[in-house]
């Protein structure tokens, strides 16, 4: 038995969920984020709990440092070294623009025009090294890069996909010259056809590179210096986990890496309580992260655009997030029209009800003045809220502006927060093909359950389902995570011509270097599974399927499926996604995706439901609420207090130390085995 430490670090808050296996307890806590080094706040969220890191065996980390260097461009100085000819991939993209129907629209790259340098050197598609790469040119490149200031460096190569071989001498040039390990190889990092996809994914390595691998060892050393001598783990965006090592090498890999666990644990909690088929909805301080698991399975997209320009294509589960969340601000534009976000206040200053010199209404400042939320009990171990401010705040941005009172303002905030949400939720659902009805809805993070009857109201979802922890449900993921290595490869053949004993070759390396990498990593598995998949189209097509393989293994080693097998599945998926093949089709295989995922142990999630709980106990007596357009009094409950069974009709207001859960008027709220709380209509009600 062990104790293992989720840490999540999200934009305002940093979650802590600590699992004691050997007691079957837990404990939570949230802390504020230390910006701009996140670290302190990791650090604070682990010592809030841990006295001893010796007692703890294992650490894992859902980390936003690579999001947010991305998304507000402070990663490091980087260099680029590539074929000549081709410094402007990164720059011309796929031509696309900011705004679809715009007419302007600028980007800049990460890596600008003076640091791209060309080398001479040719492979062709076929993997034919057509000229030998000038090293004496690469090694000047690399000094030129050094003398800019440069701290790390992307190689890119084009074709390397097809043959690696002057990529990787010049890599290992560069490596004999540079200051540091930040070098990135595009045939390391995306061995995959399609130049700008491996420039981009490569290029954004490099630039999180020095942030992410000097944020991780900071964050080794203070837990080693404090005891600590178990396996330190680190997120990924598929959902994931990986070793420090590898998470430095590929900072890529940790970009959506907070969200995803929140989509693991969510997709787990749901599934055991018998509603495998969710919606998640993470409610931060900043955002409002959205997730749609089907058949307790999350989905995985190849590629994702963290913002304009800037494509990683890695596994990520698909996560739509938009600027929704607490500290989201709310302003009127010149038009005369609400909006809600992008800008944040975040946890520093945060919202106006803080009290640390923000003036402008949040979302939560608008929960705060309908008395949603307890200023008196504040998540997040703040000190006494100022409503007052809240309420002057809305009053001077929102009421006078628009000619609201100030309760009118407030609901009229909640109001536009609410339908962009409900937005994000048709986004992952109608528009994809998925009936709202046939999904539950579990709101999560520390505002979430505030708007869970909402998006019942709005999208038409069949219920919620709440947590136990929802403030810390992302920490909770870290905890129950389990490892993955994927890998890539292309082959880019007709499937007449495929060599099927060749395939199989690169399944078996595939899956030699991914068990080698679960045998390093010092940790307990249940189960090992390798899966492999085809991305797979007609000739003349772009967009490809991806096609599950089923592979037999013979002591240890990859049976290669027959190009039968191939077809039959390549059929299948086809049809699903489009409805028809195409008679005449050639078929194409264009990559080959390898998965190795170890199984780590979850823990009953029964031992999170309140032990010798009851309903006197859990309550707190009334205090008025505003719905719609007046006061209800409204029944407050600790909700970590209310016993399995317990069901309660609304309006009532259920709160613990990591969020509130709001239960509308014509909601009944029910305590499941788990200790989750499930939200539905009340009998009767429309």
């Amino acid at each position: 038995m062990s104790r293992i430490l989720g840490v999540d670090v999200g934009g305002t808050f940093t979650d802590v969920f600590l699992l004691d296996e050997a007691t079957g307890t837990a404990q939570v806590a949230k802390v504020p984020t230390t910006r701009p080094d996140q670290s302190a706040g990791f650090l604070a969220g682990i010592n809030s709990q841990i006295e001893n890191l010796s007692t703890l065996s294992v650490v894992v980390h859902g980390t936003t440092a690579g999001t947010n260097a991305l998304l507000e461009r402070k990663g490091a100085k980087t260099g680029v070294i590539t074929t000549q000819g081709f410094r402007d991939v990164l720059e011309m993209r796929r031509r696309d623009r900011p705004r679809t129907w715009g007419l302007r629209g600028d980007f800049l790259p990460v890596v600008p025009r003076n640091l791209r340098l060309e080398v001479p050197e040719r492979t062709l598609a076929d993997g034919t090294r057509e000229q030998p790469v000038d090293l004496d040119a690469v090694r000047a490149a690399a000094r030129g890069l050094l003398a800019e200031g440069c701290t790390s460096v992307a190689v890119l190569f084009v074709n390397a996909y097809a043959n690696s071989a002057n990529e990787a001498a010049a890599v290992q040039a560069v490596r004999e010259i540079w200051s540091n390990p930040h070098v990135s190889a595009s045939a390391e990092i995306l061995p995959e056809i399609r130049e700008f996809e491996r420039f981009s994914t490569t290029a954004l390595n490099a630039y999180l590179q020095p942030e992410v691998a000097g944020y991780l060892d900071r964050l080794e050393t203070a837990l080693t210096s404090g005891g600590f001598s178990g396996s330190f783990m680190i997120v990924q965006s598929n959902g994931g986990i990986m070793d420090v090592a590898t998470a430095c090498a590929r900072p890529v890999r940790t970009a959506l890496s907070g969200p995803a666990a929140g989509v693991i644990a969510a997709a787990y909690i749901a599934t055991e309580a018998g509603f495998p088929n969710v919606i998640t909805g993470d409610v931060g301080g900043t955002s409002f992260d959205v997730s749609l698991v089907a058949n307790g399975q999350s989905v995985l997209s190849p590629q994702t655009s963290i913002d304009f320009g800037m494509v990683i294509r890695q596994p990520m589960i698909e996560i739509a997030t938009i600027g929704a969340g607490g500290g989201s601000i709310a302003w009127v534009d010149k038009g005369g029209l609400l909006n809600i976000g992008p800008e944040s206040a975040g946890s520093d200053p945060g919202p106006v009800a803080y009290g640390r010199g923000n003036t402008q209404p949040t979302v939560t400042d608008a929960n705060i003045v309908l008395g949603r939320i307890d200023p008196e009990n504040p998540i997040g171990a703040l000190d006494r809220l100022d409503v007052e401010a809240a309420r002057a705040a809305i009053d001077t941005h929102i009421g006078v502006p628009l000619t609201l009172d100030t309760l009118q303002a407030a609901e009229a905030i909640l109001r536009v927060a609410n339908s962009r949400m409900a937005g994000a939720i048709r986004l992952v659902s109608i528009e994809r093909g998925f009936d709202p009805k046939d999904f539950a809805f579990m709101p999560f993070g520390g505002g979430g359950a505030l708007h869970a009857g909402a998006m019942l109201a709005d999208v038409g979802l069949a219920r919620a389902i709440v947590p136990r922890y929802p403030g810390v449900t992302s920490a909770l993921g870290c905890v129950i995570a389990d490892m993955r290595q994927d890998f890539i490869q292309t082959l880019n053949v007709l499937l007449d011509t495929l060599d099927t004993a060749a395939l199989g070759q690169v399944m078996q390396d595939h899956a030699t270097q991914g068990h080698a990498i679960l045998d390093a990593a010092d940790t307990t598995f249940e189960g090992r599974e390798t899966a492999f998949e085809l991305d797979m189209a007609y000739l003349g097509q772009t967009h490809t399927v991806a096609v599950p393989i089923k592979v037999q293994f013979a002591q240890d080693r990859v049976e290669p499926p027959s190009i039968a097998q191939i077809v039959q599945a390549f059929d299948t998926a086809y049809t699903a996604a489009y409805g028809r093949l195409l008679p005449n089709g050639t078929r194409r295989v264009l990559n080959l995706r390898s998965a190795v995922i170890g199984r780590r142990p979850k823990f009953d999630l029964t031992t999170l439901a309140p032990p010798n709980a009851t309903l006197a106990r859990a309550q707190r007596g009334q205090r008025p609420v505003h719905f719609g357009d007046r006061w209800h009094e409204t029944q407050i409950f600790a909700r970590l207090d209310l016993p399995v069974g317990t069901e309660i009709t609304g309006p009532a207001i259920l709160e613990q130390p990591d969020t509130t859960i709001l239960i509308d008027p014509g909601l009944t709220g029910r305590v499941d085995r788990f200790g989750n709380v499930i939200i539905e209509r009340s009998k009767g009600a429309t």
